[in-house]
């Protein structure tokens, strides 16, 4: 088992993308804290009913990555009931659908204080507790396609993920002298609930299908199977990096 015994902490775990990275780090020996979003009883029962069924130890935690007092306590939980933190998975995320011109305030800041601002505050609190344990670990924010490939109508999405790849960049020069590597993985068309109108429309699952050259959509274990090698020892010398998963729609989009 590729990741035993390391403890995982992956934010937004309750469902999709998250869910798929936490059932699979456990398989592969981890000790998984899978965040859930408060006054959300459906995300935190799916989180407690995931966690009882892993193979390795692992704890449900609840908390608003927008909120530094809740990061922080959950971390803090983390380390007291799972003994440390060695990787930690930068995964909640959100979309709000609105055009640029209509746009408001406050759906501006929610989108960029979860994404942006979330991962953050998780990964600086989960670095700093590595680097107090002094022997490095793995930071890897789950960032999309479409930090390059624009997307109409999502302006402060696209805004938020663009950005969390150069803050990935950058906090990975600032933290390799602790040995903790930082990547980021950029899913593409995944099959998870945010992509349930798409799934469940013919001609929009069509349409999305054409612009993939594998032709299908992808499932959260396709991203969960890049994450565990960024998590492994196998990736020891790999940091500062984006990994598509995406079908090679970044490179058909770029064609025209």
């Amino acid at each position: 088992m590729r990741l035993k015994n390391k403890v995982a902490l992956i934010t937004g775990a309750s469902s999709g993308i998250g869910a798929g990275i936490a059932e699979r780090f456990s398989n592969e020996g981890a000790l998984v804290a899978v965040n859930y979003r408060p006054d959300s009883p459906r995300d935190r029962d799916a989180a407690e009913l995931a966690v009882k069924s892993y193979k390795a130890s692992a704890i449900a935690v609840e908390a608003d990555v927008s909120k530094r007092d809740q990061v922080e306590a959950m971390i803090a939980r983390v380390v007291k009931e799972l003994g440390r933190i060695d990787i930690c998975i930068n995964n909640a995320g959100i979309e709000i659908k609105h055009d640029f011109l209509e746009t408001t305030d406050a759906e501006w800041n929610r989108v960029l204080g979860v994404n942006l601002y979330g991962s953050f505050v998780v990964s600086q609190a989960a670095a700093r507790e590595m680097v107090k344990q002094g022997d490095g670990g793995r930071l890897i924010y789950i960032s999309s396609v479409h930090e390059d490939i624009p997307f109409p109508g999502f302006t402060s999405y696209c805004a938020s993920k663009g950005a969390i790849r150069m803050m990935m960049r950058n906090v990975a020069m600032e933290l390799a002298t602790h040995r903790i590597t930082v990547n980021n993985i950029a899913p593409g068309a995944i099959a998870t609930p945010i992509n349930k109108s798409v799934l469940e429309n013919p001609t929009a699952f069509r349409n999305a299908v054409s612009e993939i050259p594998l032709g299908r959509f992808g499932t959260p274990d396709d991203v969960a199977s890049v994450a565990v090698f960024l998590a492994s020892d196998d990736a020891a010398y790999v940091t500062a990096s984006t990994y598509y998963v995406d079908g090679g729609m970044t490179q058909q989009v770029t064609l025209y």
